[in-house]
């Protein structure tokens, strides 16, 4: 069975009048429980999106054979006790990169959700995505284009999730706008700062 991969939104919440040195204590084992699922191919990517102040969450990309396996997956790591896990199924996506050099400094999640005009012609639409694959590739070259994933999606609804490299934020916007969809397109980009427990944290140059 080829493993799938998944989003998962996770949101500590640390129960009033907890000790710090009980805080701590979970925090280290959960380092340990994440360099563990790392090491077996599970735990794929760690995040931190911005955060409101006491706020505690994390971006996670997992990989498994099921749902049934990543609730346990997750269900083994020790912060699991005080979490709320908010998980998205991914599929791969044909423009899919998979890209691993050449990035620039800062990453960003994008959800990408195009709306096509009503009485757009199939040939138009057909182009338009035969130029975006062109357009995908060279950026994922260029190591901008790290990964792309299609969610589940509602009849009617064309979205895709994306990773990507970036100086700033300001940059981010020009690579998107120089898809051939972004015409089309609306983004939600978040930015990303490291997880110390990111498993590829220390390999990037």
């Amino acid at each position: 069975m080829d493993r799938r991969e998944y989003f998962v939104e996770m949101t500590t919440h640390v129960p009033e009048g907890t000790a710090e040195q009980a805080v701590d204590d979970i925090r280290a084992r959960e380092a340990a429980r994440a360099g563990d699922l790392a090491a077996e191919g599970y735990l794929e990517r760690l995040w931190r999106p911005p955060l409101a102040p006491g706020e505690w969450r994390t971006f996670g990309l997992f990989g498994a054979d099921d749902d049934s396996q990543l609730n346990e997956l997750l269900a083994s790591m020790p912060l699991h006790v005080w979490r709320t896990d908010a998980v998205t199924p991914l599929s791969p996506h044909p423009n899919d990169p998979i890209a691993s050099a050449g990035r620039e400094p800062a990453e960003f999640l994008t959800a990408l959700t195009l709306t096509v005009p009503d009485g757009t012609a199939q040939e138009t639409i057909d182009d338009l995505k035969a130029r975006e694959a062109v357009r995908a590739r060279e950026l994922a070259e260029q190591g901008r284009l790290v990964r792309l994933w299609t969610p589940p999606n509602q009849p009617g609804q064309w979205r895709t999730v994306g990773l990507w490299s970036a100086r700033d934020a300001a940059d981010l916007t020009a690579t998107l706008e120089s898809l051939p969809l972004h015409v089309w397109m609306t983004v939600e980009a978040t930015p990303l700062t490291p997880h110390p427990s990111d498993p590829v944290r220390g390999t990037r140059s």
